[in-house]
């Protein structure tokens, strides 16, 4: 509410509307007089710098709406040095579904992409929010932490291929080591990549091998020390073993690497992260330990005016279903349109929470208990800590486990005292909601 009584006070001296390219640009301008311009933008710094100043020239510096399909990337983070131009992210289903309303045919093109979103601006601007950048050391962990999380996920699809390449010659690897993406299983396979070669090798000298790599349980080593000596080669057809060592000597490289750019990421996160004001916060809830507190931080920021209630986070996060209703259809689904990586965060810590909060684990004991899986479970209980983690983070204080221990406790016993009412309730999507009641 704040936010649009503070856009209608603003008079914006034009309105302008881009539709992202890679290269150029199309934009639309409309001026006080009602007439349109139009134009193209080259991608470039030096271009952008020209067309921004001399707007700024040409309005005296006044504000001026600029409306464009991104809210991060190259061109906001180039517009978003001016102070004159105010930026109006709109989402790109948004404009597609604006324009099909007016042309049905599905004609399209960029300039008259960039006039739709002029008429966006000039007629719906009160449903479309400004560009506000949270702080810099906020703003600096949410790109780090998306940035090891897709290190993390290029981890996991090297592995994979090497797993793949493993299981054609090699497959006795994977039963030696828990993780073939393992520093232990890469130096492993860089200095024995045949099952012949780590045939021939000393038994010392694979024992001095794992002990170097913290591997000691003797056990462990002597029943791998065995195995090895009674494997049997998975083929001797050397076309598969030329090709497959020399994939599986590149993709251990690549592990290494990825392993050592994930732990650069952390040490970076962790540094950052203790420093931000919020860290204090974020620390106290259960399970969310080093990897997630960076993560929440980032998920929810410093700027307590942008959300007025648990449900927005609820719903901007996918974390609370969508329901579609028409006549006597009522239609319970997955939120597809959401930051995907923010309802991860809160998905990952709900499930992390279950080993330190007494509560949590309950309550996700009772919904598996109804014959919920286990991610549907987790997500509920994730719905239930946004509103806790949402009320915390509003009102500046830390979780106290036993503060809401007690809470529910008094809850319970108040409603303990009043009447026995019969609800009735269905289940959609895992979630449950009223549909009558009955005395």
């Amino acid at each position: 509410m704040k936010e649009t009584c503070k856009q209608a006070e603003t008079a914006f001296a034009a309105f302008i509307g881009v539709d992202w390219a890679d290269q150029r640009h199309a934009w639309a301008m409309q001026i006080p007089d009602g007439t349109l311009l139009q134009g193209e933008l080259t991608h470039t710094p030096e271009a952008v710098e020209a067309w921004a100043m001399e707007l700024g020239t040409r309005f005296n510096g006044q504000p001026i709406a600029v409306a464009l399909e991104q809210s991060r990337g190259s061109l906001v983070f180039m517009l978003s040095k001016y102070a004159h131009l105010v930026l109006f992210p709109v989402h790109p289903t948004t404009l597609v579904k604006y324009r099909q309303g007016f042309r049905p045919s599905g004609a399209k093109s960029d300039p008259s992409d960039a006039a739709f979103l002029v008429e966006l601006l000039v007629h719906h601007r009160d449903k479309l929010r400004r560009l506000n950048p949270d702080t810099v050391e906020t703003r600096t962990l949410q790109f780090l932490v998306e940035g090891r999380r897709k290190f993390v996920n290029e981890k996991t699809r090297y592995s994979n291929r090497l797993t793949d390449c493993l299981k054609m010659y090699y497959p006795q690897v994977l039963n030696w080591f828990c993780e073939v993406s393992s520093e232990i299983a890469g130096d492993f396979l860089q200095r024995w990549p045949r099952l012949e070669n780590v045939q021939k090798a000393r038994p010392e000298t694979l024992r001095k091998f794992f002990l170097q790599h913290h591997s000691a349980n003797a056990e462990t080593v002597e029943r791998r020390l065995e195995e090895m000596r009674r494997a049997v080669p998975a083929t001797k057809d050397a076309a598969v073993l030329t090709a497959c060592v020399s994939n599986t000597a590149v993709l251990v490289r690549i592990l290494r690497d990825l392993r050592a750019a994930i732990h650069d990421y952390d040490k970076q996160i962790d540094t950052l992260a203790r420093q931000h004001p919020e860290f204090a916060l974020f620390d106290s809830f259960p399970g969310a330990g080093s990897a997630l507190v960076p993560r929440l931080i980032a998920a929810l920021g410093t700027q307590r005016e942008r959300y007025q209630n648990a449900s927005e986070v609820q719903c901007y996060s996918g974390i609370a279903p969508v329901v579609a209703s028409s006549g006597k259809q009522c239609w319970v689904h997955w939120r597809w349109a959401c930051p995907k990586f923010m309802r991860q965060t809160f998905h990952e810590w709900a499930g992390h929470s279950i080993r330190f909060s007494t509560w949590a684990k309950a309550y996700y004991e009772k919904q598996r208990a109804k014959g919920k899986s286990a991610n549907t479970a987790i997500r509920c209980l994730a719905f239930k800590w946004i509103r806790i983690l949402f009320r915390c983070w509003k009102d500046h204080q830390h979780y106290r486990e036993e503060l809401y221990q007690a809470a529910l406790a008094h809850r319970s016993s108040n409603n303990a005292k009043t009447p026995t009412v019969q609800l009735q309730w269905k289940t959609y999507a895992g979630f449950c909601k009223l549909d009558g009641f009955s005395a």
